[in-house]
């Protein structure tokens, strides 16, 4: 097949991807977009959307039990599996078609196939229908990630699942095992312990959800333990016994080891870079542990090659892609940017109760040096969240004592992962805590928590 030449060339159609190509072309670049599965990548197929359409059904399955509290009434409450699942495949289905004619409109040439680099400024894709060679002034590798398998935990798809086969589970786990306490892992514990699953979650650190702050851990898991889930922190499953219907897990806690039945296991234990066979070596790339080396505006110190989103390393989140992919692109097309700061980038867990995060933990805060002042808030003193039928859940925020800079907020409770997002934008302006006591914060609504927690860290806090 002929040649095609063009500015830029980007592999994977991801968050990451997508954006990528789209901010490119906006710019006027002439682009290409090569992808070997599913437009939107993962976060859009097998991630991000489908999962949050699952959880919301368990979320509203689980309200339905509590139609009483509500002075309503639901009788012969039940949940269809399959349809749940067909529901959250429709979601995903949606979205996938929506990349497609975003990136049609902006005039992206698309490639279906697999995408090899034989030499700089060059990318093969090898279709269906043959293998196409691209020229490329510049070409961002936007793979994305896959399961990491452990020895010994390998998934079947049977009894041991990835979260692709949890995502279209054949049938409901009566005893689950979950291997992992990342977002994926109890995002995945979440929705089937709601949907009445006898749950273990086995994390190998000494806390659940270790990312977070400390606080917001132990209030998690709390109510996570309230719902009926088991919790093993500091704890390794060592290997798995595969039977017919059955798995005996060897589970290994402070040195010792004991054994226990499940029907099915949800390996989370991480994610591995697709860097093989796009022939990085080579080119002089730099991989380290699965994930291309970069600098801060995501080159890889090959010349016109540049690397975004998960194949660039934490944080691994589908935000954090799409603000790469669009920095690089208008780095491309000759303009002044910023790097992205994975610090400013807010995390997001959807289970029940949700969490979310941005910037420093307290301990990081305090590893960093810093004198630090914290607040609280709970949601058992806004009216909001009383009203909500809400009222556990906690919002902490951490400054800076001297200069009253906002170095980290963390919260868990309803509705946090759509609140973060005014600390994120009160961090991006360079916040003080002053700016944001004189805030007026709508009532009545879950957000005056946000500036409660503010008032608390400096001894003002009004309804507590």
């Amino acid at each position: 097949m002929a040649d095609t030449s063009f500015d830029l060339v980007v592999i994977g159609a991801g968050p990451g991807g997508y954006v990528a190509a789209i901010r490119a072309a906006q710019l006027g670049l002439s682009v290409a977009v090569v992808e070997r599965e599913h437009m939107g990548g993962i976060c859009l197929n097998w991630g991000c959307i489908p999962t949050k359409a699952m959880l919301r059904s368990s979320e509203v399955f689980h309200l339905m039990h509590r139609a009483k509290e509500f002075g309503l009434s639901a009788t012969g409450i039940d949940y269809d599996l399959q349809a749940v699942v067909k529901r959250s495949r429709g979601v995903a289905k949606q979205l996938n078609g929506g990349v497609g004619h975003l990136l049609k409109k902006n005039k992206v040439k698309t490639f279906m196939g697999t995408a090899t680099i034989p030499a700089k400024g060059k990318v093969e894709v090898a279709g269906e229908k043959g293998t196409d060679t691209l020229i490329a002034k510049n070409i961002v590798l936007a793979t994305g990630a896959r399961a990491r398998e452990l020895p010994g935990l390998e998934a079947d798809g049977d009894l041991v699942w990835t979260y692709k086969h949890a995502l279209t589970p054949s049938r409901m786990p009566k005893k689950l095992l979950v291997i992992g306490s990342g977002a994926i892992g109890i995002e995945f514990a979440s929705f089937y312990n709601t949907l009445g699953a006898d749950t273990t979650v086995v994390e190998v650190m000494d806390r659940i959800l270790p990312v977070e702050d400390a606080e917001i851990s132990a209030f998690a898991k709390k109510s996570f333990e309230k719902q009926g889930m088991k919790i093993r922190e500091k704890t390794m499953v060592k290997k798995l016994d595969r039977a017919t219907g059955k798995v005996t897990a060897h589970i290994e806690q402070n040195g010792k080891v004991t054994t226990e039945e499940f029907d099915t296991v949800i390996s989370a234990v991480g994610i591995v870079g697709n860097v093989e066979g796009l022939g990085l070596e080579k080119l002089g790339v730099k991989v380290d542990r699965t994930h291309v080396v970069t600098d801060e505006y995501c080159g890889t110190g090959v010349d016109g090659i540049y690397a975004i989103g998960d194949i660039a390393g934490a944080p691994w989140l589908a935000h954090k892609a799409s603000h790469e992919g669009v920095m690089v692109a208008e780095k491309i097309a000759g303009h002044d940017v910023h790097p992205v700061k994975p610090e400013s980038i807010a995390g997001c867990t959807y289970c029940h109760p949700q969490i979310a995060s941005v910037g420093m933990t307290e301990a990081k805060a305090k590893e960093a040096g810093h004198k630090v002042k914290v607040g609280r808030f709970p949601f058992i003193g806004n009216g909001k969240a009383i009203a909500l039928g809400e009222p556990d859940g906690m919002v902490k925020t951490v400054w800076d004592e001297k200069t009253g800079e906002l170095l980290g907020a963390h919260m868990v409770g309803a509705e946090v992962t759509e609140q973060i997002q005014g600390y994120v934008i009160g961090r991006q302006l360079e916040t003080t805590e002053e700016d944001l006591m004189h805030t007026v914060f709508p009532h009545p609504t879950l957000s005056e928590m946000m500036h409660e927690s503010v008032l608390d860290a400096y001894g003002r806090a009004i309804h507590i």
